[in-house]
């Protein structure tokens, strides 16, 4: 009798230790994808990945018992790599769109983004209004894949927008004069101008949004248990402090 209770004892341990590591398909890790080059929400210091993303993702973990695992791949490699497990869930400012619907599931929204214009000091550009004006051929540079890029050029035609790898390149771009603006989100607008004289934000809304995370169809426990301790995390006013934290340093 005491063989067969230790048994039954030893099966539940172990049905406890699975339904903890099959959250992250990568065992005890969740493996989060990136692109971080998206200041505050995620770039590099000091060799490491940081920002609101990179410390919301390691409570999440925290909160699942999981070690955080960051890989920084290309924007537009994210949702496929969520979709197709090689990677857990992906955070990079992402913004919930009715295509990335029909390949991932996303959590709850925990921040709300802002896509802003940046223009050369002098820019015959002063608001969103003048990109649609009557005859406007403006060039426009965008992140691949992002919101901004998928919306400039369902309004403008992709004959004036231009996609590049990064905001980084965007913004090069357009200190080159290869394109007019750079349409982006607030946050690494501001830190792009910052360290790039000549420039500015116009102080117009191209349009607001909300981010989520990322997760396969595949994996709704992983989805169940991310908007569990999400929630528990916006509730406390954790997220809060971590996005107030860096935006207000920017």
């Amino acid at each position: 009798m005491k063989k067969t209770i230790s048994l039954i004892l030893a099966a539940v341990m172990l049905l406890a230790a699975v339904s903890l590591t099959s959250c992250g398909k990568s065992g005890k890790k969740l493996v989060m994808a990136t692109n971080a080059s998206f200041p505050p929400y995620e770039y590099k210091e000091d060799g490491k990945i940081v920002g609101i993303d990179a410390e919301i993702a390691a409570l999440i973990a925290k909160e699942l018992g999981l070690e955080l695992e960051i890989k920084d791949v290309e924007f537009k490699s994210i949702v496929p790599g969520v979709e197709s497990g090689k990677f857990d869930i992906g955070m990079a400012g992402m913004t919930v769109t009715e295509t990335r619907l029909k390949s991932v599931n996303f959590s709850t929204s925990y921040a709300t983004g802002i896509q802003s214009i940046i223009v050369a000091e002098g820019s015959p550009i002063t608001s969103v209004d003048d990109l649609g004006a009557e005859g406007a051929t403006y060039r426009i540079g965008v992140q691949e894949q992002t919101t901004g890029d998928i919306y400039c050029r369902d309004d403008y035609g992709d004959s004036r927008v231009t996609s590049y790898a990064n905001g980084a390149a965007a913004v090069e771009a357009l200190k080159a004069g290869k394109v007019d603006c750079v349409i982006i989100d607030n946050e690494p607008a501001k830190a792009y101008v910052k360290v790039n004289e000549g420039l500015k934000i116009l102080d117009t809304e191209y349009a607001i949004e909300d981010y989520a995370i990322a997760i396969s169809k595949e994996n709704e426990e992983l989805l169940k248990k991310v908007n569990e301790a999400l929630d528990k995390l916006i509730k406390d006013g954790t997220v809060k402090k971590i996005v107030d934290k860096y935006i207000n340093a920017n």
